[in-house]
């Protein structure tokens, strides 16, 4: 199993990390009847996202023995109606590290190929953004 989540009542869940114990709390946002104070499902798949996206980064940058520690992403995640869903999410990405074109290429196809985009639905925008340096 990867994981264990239980629902606490009013529309909050805690998902626990079979491995390490880590656990992480969910509220509905409050434009779905909930109170907003922690992660919504949806901005859990926002977030991975970007997770993903510098984790693959950082495994190819290792590869080519380059460090690429501190590098950083903001997401905004932007909701559609019938049926909910995510409609597009917005990911800039900094990574801290002046890169020749070549680098900065094959970084960014890493990033663009990582797992979770791949699961995600063809219907949903992703709107990507590098700023090196």
């Amino acid at each position: 199993m990867t994981s264990k989540v239980i629902y606490k009542g009013a529309l909050r869940t805690e998902a626990t990390h079979i491995r390490s114990g880590n656990t992480i709390i969910t509220d509905a946002p409050t434009d779905n009847k909930g109170k907003g104070e922690a992660f919504s499902p949806t901005d859990l798949v926002a977030t991975a996202l970007a997770s993903c996206m510098l984790t693959i980064m950082g495994i190819k940058a290792d590869e080519m023995n380059i460090n690429i520690e501190g590098a950083s992403a903001e997401v905004k995640k932007i909701m559609a109606s019938g049926p909910r869903r995510i409609a597009q999410v917005i990911i800039v990405i900094n990574i801290p590290l002046s890169a020749d074109e070549k680098t900065k290429n094959i970084l960014e196809k890493a990033a663009l190929t990582c797992p979770v985009d791949k699961s995600l639905s063809d219907s949903m925008i992703r709107d990507v953004k590098f700023i090196w340096g």
